[in-house]
């Protein structure tokens, strides 16, 4: 079973690059061999292959869901398509569902996680807020916590 990490955002605004700088971090931990980290970026349906290629995949990356700045989210898929359309408001054109849901339009659907972090700031800048910098740590542990379940095949 292939599993796909994949941190998404443009990291040009702040808390929108929170899943491509906690992918950076992974990269530095022990990870399962048929585990991948790919920094997605900003990239859309040029992740489509990506995802039609994994058998289990995890997503990270900015999520305004009205919670405090900093607050980690963590959701299955079928939860996540559940929630209200102003939740998850997303500053990509194309949005990872839309490029989700054409994986499944070609008959491929892993089973998918999202992690995500609420923003405080989306505006131009490199770093991280203090806010979400702080809790970065929880959700990498909170993504290195589903990859030891994915792992022991708990998914």
């Amino acid at each position: 079973m292939k599993t796909v990490v994949l941190g998404i955002g443009n990291i040009l605004l702040t808390d929108e690059g929170v899943g491509v700088h906690a992918v950076k971090e992974l990269l530095k931990e022990k990870i399962p061999e048929n585990v991948e980290i790919l920094d997605g970026g900003t990239l859309g349906f040029g992740l489509l292959d990506v995802i039609c290629e994994a058998d289990r995949l995890i997503i990270i990356d900015a999520i305004k869901g009205g919670e405090k700045p900093g607050t980690v989210y963590h959701f299955k898929i079928d939860d996540f398509c559940k929630l209200p359309a102003s939740f998850g408001n997303s500053a990509h054109e194309i949005t990872i569902l839309d490029v989700l849901r054409a994986a499944e339009l070609l008959g491929k659907s892993p089973k998918i996680e999202i992690f995500g972090i609420e923003p405080r700031s989306l505006e131009i800048g490199l770093e991280l807020s203090p806010d979400v910098k702080e809790n970065l740590p929880k959700l990498l542990c909170a993504v290195l916590k589903s990859l030891n379940r994915i792992e022991r095949d708990q998914f």
